[in-house]
């Protein structure tokens, strides 16, 4: 291979998450993992790209930075384009798209260097260009560097692969995965979400208790490159999950919420961990064993219920939790401050925003409640 055996890998994070998400890789064993606006780099070969896609929780994406050069003008970027042994990366028969971005560069129209790669990859390389196409080759013109980097994860990270069923404003499962993280939560507490909707949280801490990993059940765009190994990839997946005497309670008050639930934890293979029960939140009571976490992700009236109408429930879930969960901590998901005010719950100072599904939101959280 021309190519060289270690290169930057660059891990995509939720805004405002690169820290925790630098975490969760050093934790992994990715060793030279440093945080930067919207992500993580480490260094390392194509196996370190799969593993990243197979065990990180928090990863939005997985980013393989191919090769760069500099190119001052079009001719310039065609000539170094078709130079380019992407053949020790890519196969042929893929289809593959090109997404151009130019920042203070000499070349400076996305559109003139997208047609120029394009061309140089057909006639020198072969390859099909299509829109459609799952593997996508992004590139960065910044300052005249062209950065080529490829998406090595294919569909979004938050899509486990074993979670088909999802309510109306879900949760993503990589947010949810990193708001777990810094809630404090590692997988040796039990975890109480009162309005579960499709089981994010309680599903993501079962899976961090028994240690499975996230990608297990999926497929990823770097299966089609050129570099892919199936048999040691095989070999990487192989896990014995841990064993866990833990239980991590699910409930909400739709029915159709809780079905979804079970299936969706019956796919993940952690149902023998999970109960989920149809009630309401001013009914919840803790479950047998020590004090864990409550995580909740209630309607905030943006999209799902009326605002006017929320503060009631707050108040509601508020005062169950302060009445019968002492010894535990709490984290709520809300776009709204004065609604996690109702609660009455005692908050830590309002922490940074948080882009959820288009909208701004906050994670609160408790100490131990006393």
């Amino acid at each position: 291979m021309d190519t060289p055996q270690t290169f930057e890998i660059f891990l995509v994070a939720s805004p405002g998450f690169e820290q925790l998400l630098c975490d969760e890789a050093l934790r992994r064993g990715f060793d030279t993992a440093t945080a930067g606006p919207g992500g993580v780099t480490i260094q390392g070969g194509w196996p370190d790209v799969w593993r990243a896609n197979l065990v990180l929780r928090g990863a939005t994406r997985v980013l393989a930075r191919i090769g760069s050069f500099m190119a001052f003008h079009l001719a310039q970027l065609d000539k170094r384009s078709r130079k380019f042994p992407w053949g020790d990366v890519l196969r042929a028969d893929v289809p593959l798209r090109v997404q151009v971005t130019c920042k203070a560069s000499k070349i400076y129209h996305a559109g003139a260097a997208s047609q120029r790669i394009e061309t140089a990859l057909r006639e020198n390389f072969g390859a099909t260009i299509t829109p459609e196409a799952e593997m996508v080759l992004k590139v960065r013109i910044d300052d005249n560097v062209v950065t080529l980097s490829l998406d090595t994860s294919g569909e979004s990270l938050h899509k486990r692969g074993h979670k088909e069923a999802v309510g109306k404003a879900p949760l993503r499962e990589t947010l949810a995965a990193m708001l777990l993280q810094q809630a404090g939560f590692t997988g040796s507490e039990p975890v109480v979400d009162p309005m579960c909707g499709s089981g994010t949280f309680i599903i993501e801490a079962a899976e961090i208790a028994t240690g499975l990993y996230p990608g297990r059940t999926r497929r990823f765009a770097f299966e089609d490159l050129a570099s892919f190994d199936p048999v040691k990839w095989e070999a990487m997946k192989v896990q014995t999950p841990r064993p866990c005497d833990l239980r991590f309670t699910g409930s909400d008050r739709d029915a159709g919420a809780i079905r979804m639930s079970i299936a969706n934890a019956t796919r993940a293979n952690v149902a023998h961990l999970t109960d989920f029960t149809c009630q309401s939140a001013g009914e919840l009571t803790p479950p047998e064993g020590p004090p864990g976490l409550v995580m909740v992700n209630p309607p905030y009236g943006a999209r799902i219920g009326n605002k006017k109408l929320l503060y009631p429930l707050y108040g509601n879930l508020g005062q169950t939790l302060l009445s019968r969960f002492k010894g535990w901590r709490v984290g709520l998901v809300t776009s709204e401050p004065s609604l996690a005010k109702a609660t009455g719950l005692p908050w830590k100072p309002q922490g940074p925003p948080i882009a959820h599904g288009g909208m701004k939101v906050w994670f609160w959280e408790t100490g131990v409640l006393r």
